[in-house]
């Protein structure tokens, strides 16, 4: 955030946020409305974002009416959705005129179908034309994502006669870096970056100068776009339709942001959370969405003890096999935990596929056994201190074993298998992989303690 409207002793975003927090408390409306003026809106969106839904509305009036388009582009869907609501058509419609195709999408994607239509019903032709192209890919594709201001020129004209277009047109700045080259129809040739346009001989042609272009789909998934754009250390790529038609490019600002939302989405899910769920939205909202995940872990909680409720028996008679059952589920839980995170980010970042993942299976694999029995023998020792019974300590070392092998082969194959199938591995690996180590664990436990303690 910026200093020069901030006392000169804070300096982090959480002393700032604070500030903020009192100056709001003691109702001290201008001079928040004061330090938001010297504000980006990115800036703006994290202070919205980071205070409760009923006070948002009244910090929304200190946003300048220039930077709104702008900040509610930038806030996740549900803190968003809360400053829509009772904003009139009329009012949208000065928020989203100067936005490009790309944000005013954004934006629009949060209203009801009605207000949707009322907002682009209000623009001038080529602007509707522009922004209802965006808004008819799916939520997750390059053509959500990409920015549709690119300059075009031909093939067949000197760069002297582009530089002079360029500034009659006053077409250029500072976030374009490359032209388009294009035929007739649309269809893109190649790309000329502004650095050659002005250091090689104006008098050459946009052919001889121009690049072969890296270009995207307008309909593959945007993170996976931006991994390949990544992965070629690039600054920008055109995006073209299957025919090759120029519709936009993705530059790297729009690559930083995808990574960052895939990261982000990534934990969330992993918790089995909504990645645009808001900090502080409402209770009723918050509970429906968790609701369902702790369900199917209640499910899977009662495969675990029906598990259990199979060896009765041998838990009378040796009381220290259930104070010891925790301690087997919990150690292949956190190994298993281990290899899962480290395979989704693998699958996440494109690093996993082919022949490397019998390589990655083998490594976790043996992993597994070496951690195990390592693990197995101090849990042994200590239950042995602790119980002064060698036939316990046995049967808890080899199921510490089994189990630590057993999570980090889940670790693997479970995301492995789920991505085959086309489900998110990040949403529903961590529940399965649990449900794996706890019978697994439960069953090799009080399996061994019935044969070895019992027989």
């Amino acid at each position: 955030m910026s200093n020069d409207f901030f006392p000169e002793q804070i300096s982090t975003t959480e002393e700032k946020l604070l500030f903020i927090q009192e100056l709001v408390k003691e109702q001290k409306d201008q001079e928040v409305c004061t330090l938001f003026g010297g504000l980006s809106e990115n800036e703006l969106a994290h202070i919205l974002e980071s205070f409760p839904q009923e006070d948002r509305k009244q910090l929304w009036t200190c946003v300048p009416e220039t930077l709104r388009g702008e900040v509610l582009a930038t806030l996740k869907e549900d803190a968003r959705q809360g400053l829509l609501i009772g904003i009139e058509v009329e009012e949208l419609t000065e928020i989203t005129k100067d936005l490009d195709a790309q944000d005013t999408a954004e934006i629009l994607h949060s209203l009801n179908a009605e207000v949707e239509a009322s907002v682009i019903e209000s623009m001038d032709d080529s602007r509707r034309e522009e922004v209802q192209n965006v808004l008819a890919y799916e939520e997750d594709a390059v053509g959500r994502y990409m920015h549709t201001d690119t300059i075009s020129i031909r093939e067949n004209v000197k760069l002297e006669v582009v530089q002079r277009y360029l500034r009659m047109k006053n077409e250029i700045h500072k976030g374009i870096q490359v032209l388009m080259v294009v035929d007739a129809d649309n269809r893109l040739l190649g790309t000329l970056h502004i650095v050659d346009l002005i250091k090689c001989d104006p008098e050459s042609l946009v052919s001889e100068t121009m690049e072969v272009p890296e270009t995207v789909l307008d309909s593959m998934s945007a993170i996976e776009a931006a991994k390949q754009i990544r992965a070629k250390n690039l600054s920008f790529a055109a995006v073209v339709t299957e025919c090759g038609t120029l519709m936009g490019q993705l530059t790297a600002d729009d690559v930083l942001e995808l990574t960052l939302e895939e990261s982000g989405q990534t934990v969330m899910n992993m918790a089995g959370l909504d990645e645009e769920e808001d900090l502080f939205s409402p209770i009723k909202a918050s509970v429906n969405g968790r609701t369902i995940w702790l369900g199917i872990n209640l499910a899977t909680a009662f495969l675990a003890a029906a598990v259990i409720g199979q060896f009765e028996d041998v838990i009378a008679q040796v009381v220290a096999l259930a104070v010891l059952m925790p301690v087997v589920a919990s150690m292949g839980g956190i190994a298993g935990s281990q290899t899962l995170t480290l395979t989704i980010r693998g699958l996440s970042m494109g690093k996993i596929g082919g022949s490397n993942r019998r390589v990655l299976f083998n490594k976790e694999f043996w992993i597994g056994i070496i951690n195990g029995l390592i693990w197995a023998v101090v849990v042994a020792l200590i239950s042995y201190l602790w119980f002064e019974d060698s036939m316990i300590s046995v049967v808890i070392g080899l199921a510490i074993l089994i189990n630590m092998v057993a999570a980090a082969v889940s670790g693997v194959v479970v995301p492995l298998v789920l991505k085959k199938f086309g489900q998110d591995p990040a949403l529903s690996g961590a529940v399965i992989l649990t449900t794996v180590t706890d019978v697994v664990g439960f069953l090799s436990f009080l399996g061994l303690a019935t044969l070895l303690i019992l027989k």
